[in-house]
Order: structure tokens, then C-alpha cells, then sequence
């Protein structure tokens, strides 16, 4: 990075550029959970020594600038591997100078979703990968869970065998079966030893959470 006054002042721009960008993107992948996803890469680099700090930073709050897109194609487009490239463009836009730190910033935003074999090569990009994953889990991780199933219209709630029956954007697609097919598994893909510390709480957060529902639902409770 430049000086720390450069630095500052592009940091700026940059979070002002992504903020007008997800201005209208719905409340799963909002800037509120950019700034949310921030929080979490800044708490686990401050325990991963080593990393670079502003490349976290800066590919946190730039992991889901092409959100807006994929949601318009359809779920065509990959707004990982177009974020990369408009995280690229912004950042030279906005006055960084440092071919490197782009280059980086933009491998740390294509890698945050990685599919198959491919798996983020650098601690930086593990970081922001985890952060994102992080705010799928706990509270927070229920409360995005009911707001998709919500968007999509499916059932409030319905039985594991109804769940795990089911299609994904179907009437049954519902919170539970996002924890049962996806989250619930999620601490076991984490990449930093830190960020695996933080899930065990919201993970068991989320599992008392759907154990209460089923109980209520069943009348034990």
C-alpha cells in the first residue's frame, strides 16, 4: 500500500463505491453483511500473524461488489469471478497505484466462494473466506436463513424427512433445511484455526435454535 494518508483516503473511496453498489441488494448479501463479513476478517487476522491486514480489509469489503449481478442473470453469472474483475476496476478507479496489492485483492475476492478443487492459496484470501462464512452461522446465520426461504416463499418450518426431501428454491426449502443440507456442516470447511474457534459458539447457537423449533413445533414444549 502507499502511505498511510493514501491508503486512508482510498479506503474511503473504495467503501463508498461498494456502499452505492449494494444499495439495493436484498438483506442476505446487503452491505450490512459486507460490514458484518469486515468485522469478522479483522477479528481473525488479528489472530493469524503474518497475514496482511489491509489486503483483508480491502477483499472484505469488496467480496460480494458484484452481487447485484449474479441476482439480475439469474444466478448465470458468478459474482465471485466478476467481483474479481470489478474489484480490480474499482481499485484502480479509485487511485491505487500497486499492480501487486490489486492483483491480490482481486484473487482474495474470486477465491472467497471457491468451487471443486479450487481453494484459496493465500492466508488472506482463507481469511475473508471464512469471515463471509461466519455470517452464516449463529444468529445472524438463523436470521439470514428465514429472510431466503422468506424471499423464495417457502414453508416457515416443516419436519427433517420433509426438509432433506426436498428441492432447493422449492415450497419446502425452508431455514431448516438450509441448516440441514449446508450450514450446520459449515464449521467443518473453515480454513483458519481462529475462525473455527469462533463458529463452535454460533454453531451451537444455531443447533439449540432448530432443536427448540422442532420441540415447540411437536408440542414438548
Amino acid at each position: 500500500m502507499n502511505s498511510s494518508g493514501a491508503a486512508s483516503r482510498l479506503w474511503d473511496r473504495v467503501f463508498e463505491r461498494v456502499r452505492r453498489e449494494l444499495g439495493d441488494a436484498p438483506g442476505c448479501h446487503d452491505f450490512a453483511h459486507t460490514l458484518r463479513v469486515l468485522k469478522n476478517a479483522e477479528r481473525i487476522a488479528a489472530e493469524e500473524p503474518g497475514c496482511d491486514p489491509d489486503a483483508v480489509r480491502f477483499g472484505a469489503l469488496l467480496h460480494d461488489v458484484a452481487r447485484p449481478e449474479e441476482l439480475a442473470s439469474g444466478g448465470k453469472l458468478c459474482h465471485a469471478e466478476l467481483g474479481a474483475e470489478k474489484s480490480r476496476r474499482i481499485l484502480e478507479e479509485e487511485g491505487c497505484e500497486n499492480a501487486a496489492f490489486v492483483r491480490h485483492v482481486s484473487e482474495i475476492v474470486r477465491m472467497h466462494r471457491y468451487r471443486g478443487n479450487r481453494k484459496p492459496a493465500t492466508l488472506e484470501a482463507r481469511i475473508v473466506y471464512d469471515a463471509d462464512k461466519l455470517d452464516s452461522l449463529g444468529a445472524f446465520g438463523v436470521a439470514r436463513a428465514f429472510h431466503f426461504a422468506g424471499r423464495i416463499g417457502a414453508c416457515l418450518h416443516n419436519t427433517e424427512e420433509e426438509a432433506l426431501a426436498s428441492e432447493s428454491y422449492s415450497s419446502q426449502d425452508s431455514a431448516y433445511r438450509e441448516y440441514l443440507v449446508k450450514l450446520r456442516g459449515l464449521p467443518d470447511h473453515l480454513l483458519t484455526d481462529s475462525a473455527r474457534r469462533f463458529a463452535a459458539d454460533r454453531a451451537a447457537f444455531m443447533k439449540a435454535f432448530f432443536e427448540r423449533l422442532n420441540e415447540e413445533q411437536e408440542g414438548r414444549r
